[in-house]
């Protein structure tokens, strides 16, 4: 079949290589230049398949009371007259209910270690190098309330817990930290790396297979009967089509009436170029933060922090305050970054579904399938989600239990 693919992030292009792997004929249309420019472009890198879990659960509720007000908080909510933010705000509530997060987050780590193992076996099968460390990743707590909270959720997950040495042994650099580490949970198998360079390199593979790119067409709409309507007038056509278009996907399907709870959560990062001084006060294994809720990855010779979560709509302007509390975090954490002076602030629209859990599967229309909504975890989830796409429009049955839609 020929399959047109709508955006050409991680999780389309990812798309893109299997489907051309399973023998489709298959083009990518995007409006930006080059792949990966946008979500994909400076998240936090991290590779998260131990620890896979929605934002929403029940300890959130009463920090997201804490964080009102607060322009460097975490969660930030800022009222648009949105129907879209306030149904998806309220639907974000309730997947906090006790159950609905346990029932979510198992969900998620069936498809999260799925597209693990399919990362590694395209990575090995491409020698796709993209800045990876394959050292683990630390989740540590500051606090003693966060350790334990940390504690009732890796007993019920089995993960390995961490006392505030072990910790400490794991990612030496932690010790000059002005706040103390109190202890954490080691995710080993998981992995970091930088996504614009894997998602570029691999768009390099599926061309030379050929999977045919188009670079700055926007797409103004899509007709199960007629095919891609571009803004320049022209009209791409294919026997499917696979909407992978993150936080642009919801407003291109309503219009053929199909409402999917996919909602952009603005998302910063900040990137420190390590000098040689600083690439030896630098961690080197992949942190998450819980505190401040930041991850922290070693890319080569570059350190980024990403984290944060705004509901603002369609805003991608970046917020200098926000990004300041990163760096600020990034300099409690390190001390001896603090001689770091230059900084690239990022932010990014995530395609976030309240719970959290992708939206991957059929439409209505038996030729228009969605790969989307993957929030935060777009990079944990894009190679197994993709893999997952490719076997439902082959008629193949999935390798992975997943609710398909």
């Amino acid at each position: 079949m020929k399959i047109i693919v709508l955006g050409a992030g991680v999780v389309g292009v990812a798309g893109a290589w299997y489907l051309a792997r399973a023998g489709h004929e298959v083009m990518v249309i995007d409006r930006r230049s080059a792949p990966a420019l946008e979500t994909s472009f400076a998240n936090g890198g991290q590779i998260c398949a131990g620890h896979a879990q929605p934002w929403a659960k029940p300890s959130v509720v009463p920090k997201i009371f804490s964080w009102l007000g607060r322009e460097d908080a975490p969660l930030l909510f800022r009222p648009r007259a949105s129907w879209a933010q306030w149904r998806w705000g309220l639907r974000f509530l309730r997947e906090c209910m006790p159950g609905r997060f346990e029932r979510h987050s198992r969900t998620l780590a069936a498809l999260a270690h799925y597209s693990l193992e399919c990362l590694r076996a395209l990575r090995a099968e491409l020698a796709l190098r993209y800045d990876q460390l394959e050292r683990g990743i630390l989740h540590f707590a500051t606090s003693e309330r966060d350790f334990r909270a940390m504690l009732r959720q890796a007993e019920v997950a089995g993960q390995e817990i961490k006392s505030a040495a072990q910790c400490l042994e794991i990612e030496p650099a932690l010790a000059h930290a002005h706040d103390r580490v109190v202890g954490g949970v080691y995710l080993r198998e998981d992995e970091s790396g930088d996504t614009c360079r894997f998602t570029q390199q691999l768009a390099r593979h599926a061309a030379d297979r050929g999977v045919h790119f188009r670079f700055g067409d926007a797409i103004a709409a899509i007709d199960p009967r007629t095919g891609v309507h571009l803004a320049d007038g022209s009209v791409v056509t294919g026997d499917a089509y696979v909407v992978s278009l993150g936080s642009y996907s919801p407003g291109l399907l309503a219009p053929l009436g199909i409402r999917i709870p996919v909602y952009p959560l603005k998302g910063y990062s900040v990137t420190l170029p390590l000098g040689p001084a600083e690439l030896e006060a630098a961690p080197t294994v992949s942190l998450t933060d819980e505190a401040f809720r930041i991850v922290i990855s070693r890319l080569g010779n570059r350190l980024r922090a990403a984290g944060t979560a705004e509901l603002a709509d369609y805003d991608t302007s970046v917020n200098p305050v926000r990004c300041a509390a990163i760096v600020r975090r990034l300099r409690a954490l390190f001390p001896a970054l603090g001689a770091v002076t230059t900084v690239e602030n990022w932010a990014g629209l995530r395609p976030a579904t309240p719970n959290n859990v992708p939206v991957i599967g059929r439409t209505r229309f038996p030729n228009v399938y969605m790969n989307t909504g993957h929030g935060t975890l777009g990079w944990t989830l894009a190679c197994g989600s993709a893999a997952l796409i490719a076997d439902l429009i082959s008629g193949r049955c999935p390798a992975v239990a997943f609710p398909i839609t």
